[in-house]
């Protein structure tokens, strides 16, 4: 809708002060009152209510407000997140450490070309592992990165444009030549805390935006779906990491904003409230912090 509407500020949810409708996770913007994933979730939600407990990944500092009130509905609600942080605490010889959750095969050589660049130089761009796009947008991300004449890593997974390959035309590339780096898919916690990385631009997916946030990363968001909107929503206004990009992507927005986020003033006052963030979410994941904490309260409410 382009009349305004989705601007509507909603005042009655609770922990989530100056929400615009906008911002709620796209399966509920529907106006058909028979859409699949509507009924899922209106279903869900009905049964979280008879659940002996409730687990969330995140840490109390960073969603305190909504925690709060979801605690008031749900009496048995742990946040055990970062869970990525968490892994920290298992012993590098246990065999629980080589268990992961990636979905696509990663390229580690890409931490050898990190190595070369500068601190805090290089822009991480990431749309996730189901995010596609058009041809078009691609092209339009493509030049911003280009004209903004910052080092990038890029990962072009599989299926990213809809319904077409993610071909970049040739002259961007010998453009870009010496500055960027492609790559299929990574270790993005092991990227994101390298010391060459100084901003992401991400779909806000909630993995890569918890990760971004332990890492003290901040932020270009461009949201596709589901509670990505919602996500973009906090991390710009409510804790002030990150800068969104309009759905229709334009060359010379992505380029301005990159600058920004790598070179600009705004991108210090981002930086600054990233690493404040990183620093509560290690202190959360730490031995007998909240969330590892909450983990064990959880471990025994089900072993009872």
């Amino acid at each position: 809708m382009t009349n305004g509407y989705l601007d509507t500020i909603i005042d009655w949810i609770p922990g989530m002060k100056n929400i615009r409708i906008r911002d709620l996770p796209s399966f509920v913007r529907t106006t058909d009152p028979n859409d699949i994933m509507l009924n899922f979730v209106v279903t869900e939600s009905e049964r979280s209510a008879k659940a002996s407990a409730i687990i969330v990944n995140t840490f109390d500092e960073l969603e305190h407000d909504v925690v709060k009130a979801l605690s008031s509905i749900f009496p048995k609600l742990y946040t055990i997140g970062p869970l990525h942080l968490l892994l920290n605490n298992i012993p590098k010889s246990s065999p629980l450490s080589s268990i992961d959750s990636n979905l696509w095969k990663e390229e580690p050589q890409c931490l050898q070309w990190l190595d070369s660049k500068e601190p805090k130089s290089v822009v991480y761009v990431n749309f996730g592992s189901i995010t596609v796009m058009t041809a078009n947008q691609l092209v339009e991300f493509a030049w911003g990165l280009a004209n903004s004449k910052q080092p990038f890593f890029w990962i072009i997974r599989p299926y990213l444009v809809m319904g077409d390959s993610a071909i970049l035309p040739p002259e961007f590339i010998e453009e870009t030549k010496g500055r960027s780096l492609m790559a299929s898919w990574c270790p993005q916690v092991s990227v994101l805390n390298h010391t060459a990385i100084g901003g992401f631009l991400t779909h806000n997916g909630w993995n890569s935006t918890i990760e971004s946030i332990s890492s003290g990363v901040p932020m270009i968001s461009w949201p596709f779906f589901a509670e990505q909107q919602t996500n973009c929503r906090f991390a710009c206004t409510q804790w002030g990491i990150s800068m969104e990009i309009d759905n229709d992507v334009k060359r010379d927005e992505v380029e301005k904003l990159v600058r920004e986020l790598m070179e600009g003033v705004k991108s210090m006052e981002m930086r600054e409230k990233a690493m404040e963030f990183k620093k509560k979410a290690e202190e959360a994941a730490m031995l007998n912090g909240p969330s590892f904490v909450n983990l064990e309260n959880l471990i025994k409410e089900v072993l009872l």
